[in-house]
């Protein structure tokens, strides 16, 4: 059969189509972009949606708590949670109930995004109790910065912190009310990655490319606050030699890869642009010379000059447009999931909420998300996400009316 001009045409339409749909997957984010930005690589943002059919219920572990913002588990099963703004932690029960607050906590300024962060165990809690709290602290000139300081948790009639240390302290201080970063997370060496902001004012944000500044910046630390010989500025002169990576816009979650041990990191953009980063050793991740987002406001105008890449600056792995407001994440490690094994879940605080939840379960195949999945959730607000001791999945949820939730396998 001769092959016509018009069934060349009709078979190029179809391709086309069929190439269309194939390069447009539909995906869980059902919202129109805020950006008209161009990936950089297939699937670096809307990946496809992918529901894995697991059933999960929701029960209430502890509720009551004013605007939490972290969850640590202590070795008994016990829970570690920080207020936020009355710079209270609390010990959360087995039955849910909450002590009174732990005397020995540091002096917080609690404006803004600020007061007390998270708080994370010692390696060796066990035999020595000590715990790390990341916070926004005051200065008797008006400014502030995010710090970290130690102590050990005794229990007896009340709990205490006894022997508090500040083992570090950002730097320049600023007088802002946003942006503190503040994941704690220790690496298997036993160093500390201290994520941080750049403190959201143009002042800020032109540090975070600046080495002399720790606005911006992941930092690595020893667990007494001094620095790693084999950080990558050290004895650069003009450097401070606690960064690890620099153009880290505000970094409020952050965990270790099970398998590379390596640090992934979630970190706002302002109106989108919400990114997922492998902080590696030295790199720059942009901020704010290129982002995926915009200026907040009605205009949407670009961040510095509109540029989504640059040599020398790292690529997202992943990014959301529009936000998700990303508050923390896990790579799920546990058995009672076996579906959700590997995948890497990320909470959001994003307040009006999102269609599901706002909890991303994403799936991962080496440094790529292959697929995403919205969870169907009660409720919004979520400020943390950690994996628990018996591999239940637990959410913080924040605001002034704080509970914490645990999901298990339904049936």
């Amino acid at each position: 059969m001769a092959v016509t001009s018009k069934m060349l045409a009709a078979a190029a339409l179809m391709a086309g189509l069929s190439g269309s749909a194939c390069a447009q997957p539909a995906s869980v984010e059902a919202r129109p972009p805020i950006t008209a930005y161009k990936p950089a690589f297939a699937g670096q943002t809307r990946a496809p949606a992918e529901k894995l059919g697991v059933a999960f219920q929701t029960t209430t572990v502890a509720q009551g708590l004013k605007y939490p913002w972290s969850i640590a588990f202590l070795p008994d099963g016990r829970m570690l949670v920080t207020e936020r703004i009355a710079g209270a932690l609390r010990i959360v029960g087995k039955d849910g109930a909450l002590s009174e607050p732990v005397s020995g906590t540091p002096a917080v300024m609690s404006r803004g995004q600020g007061g007390l962060l998270d708080v994370v165990l010692d390696p060796a809690f066990k035999t020595n109790r000590l715990i790390y709290m990341s916070y926004a602290e005051p200065q008797a000139d008006g400014t502030n910065n995010t710090a970290v300081a130690r102590g050990k948790l005794v229990e007896g009639a009340t709990a205490a912190i006894e022997g508090l240390t500040v083992i570090y302290r950002q730097r320049p201080a600023m007088a802002s009310p946003l942006h503190f970063g503040s994941r704690l997370v220790f690496a298997r060496d036993g160093k500390l990655f201290v994520t941080q902001g750049e403190r959201s004012f143009p002042a800020g944000q032109k540090q975070s490319q600046d080495l002399a500044s720790g606005l911006g910046k992941i930092v690595r630390i020893n667990p007494d606050g001094s620095i790693p010989k084999d950080n990558p500025f050290v004895g650069q002169t003009g450097a401070l030699p606690e960064i690890w990576t620099r153009g880290n816009r505000n970094v409020q979650a952050a965990t270790l890869h099970p398998q590379t041990g390596e640090l992934w990191e979630v970190e706002f953009g302002p109106q989108a642009g919400d990114e997922i980063n492998i902080a590696r050793k030295g790199k720059d991740y942009g901020w704010p010379t290129i982002s995926y987002g915009v200026n907040y406001g009605p205009l949407k105008t670009p961040i510095t000059g509109g540029e989504t890449q640059r040599p020398g600056m790292e690529q997202p792995l992943y990014y959301w447009d529009p936000t998700i407001a990303p508050s923390g994440m896990i790579f799920y490690t546990g058995n009672l999931f076996p579906k959700w094994k590997g995948s890497l879940f990320v909470s959001g605080f994003q307040p009006q909420g999102l269609p599901g939840g706002n909890v991303q379960r994403l799936t991962i195949k080496g440094e790529r998300v292959i697929g995403e999945e919205r969870l169907d959730m009660p409720g919004t607000l979520w400020r943390d996400i950690r994996q628990g001791p018996d591999g239940a999945i637990y959410l913080l949820q924040g605001g002034a009316v704080g509970k914490i939730l645990k999901l298990t396998p339904k049936g």
